[in-house]
């Protein structure tokens, strides 16, 4: 179990410091901050993060019983190891060949004005709320897959009264540096320009921390360390 914990905390990791997750708020937040409504975008940063926890986990917990029924769960975990190393391997070529094959393991350029103009939209709390179910389905291309490979794990290895805790814990890691970013930015502690010039400069450097982490991982599963 706490090898387990170990583990989501890696994985979790991974998807905190994923460039999508950042940039998305950022958008959110920016024409609300522009408008001078502080106390709106604080609640609306708010309710957008909950509503990205949320979704999260239910998705994870039905995965969870997805694998689990299915009798899956064991195949997925004996390519679990493999997927992980691939997902480690093509965070490094977006190090040190950003974009290169034409793809980025963010969020698809294609669907990026899209998933923008939605954003720039939202008014209110309310409406931060709601959009945060939308933008999950933009944003699991590129958050999915350490997600993934920590339910796989969970589904080959523990009952759903240990994979909940654990699915809680992964998630609320998963959505801290959105929480730092909020309350940096309603209490004036920085901008968004200056976040998202920090975001830019180091988005290599993220792609390499990412890819380190998840073969790390994937080598312990293949080592059946954890």
């Amino acid at each position: 179990m706490p090898r387990l914990f170990i583990t989501a905390t890696g994985a979790a990791l991974v998807d905190s410091i994923n460039p999508c997750a950042i940039a998305v708020l950022l958008i959110l937040l920016t024409a609300l901050l522009a408008a001078g409504e502080k106390t709106r975008a604080l609640k609306a940063g708010v309710a957008f993060i909950i509503s990205i926890y949320i979704v999260y986990f239910l998705f994870g917990l039905g995965l969870f019983h997805a694998l689990q029924i299915s009798g899956l769960s064991y195949w997925f975990y004996q390519i679990l190891g493999f997927f992980a190393i691939i997902i480690g391997l093509l965070n490094f070529k977006d190090y040190f060949w950003y974009g290169a094959g034409g793809f980025v393991m963010e969020i698809p350029r294609s669907w990026r004005p899209a998933m923008k103009k939605l954003l720039q939209s939202v008014t209110s709390p309310l409406g931060a709320f709601l959009m945060g179910f939308v933008i999950c389905l933009f944003e699991l291309p590129c958050t999915g897959g350490p997600y993934l490979f920590m339910t796989g794990l969970l589904a080959q290895q523990v009952t759903q009264t240990l994979a909940i805790p654990i699915l809680l814990y992964y998630n609320l890691l998963f959505v801290l540096p959105l929480i730092a970013i909020v309350v940096i930015l309603c209490f004036g502690m920085s901008k968004t320009e200056e976040i998202e010039k920090w975001r830019t400069e180091n988005i290599r450097l993220l792609h390499l921390i990412a890819g380190l982490i998840m073969i790390a991982l994937g080598v312990a599963v293949v080592l059946r360390v954890v």
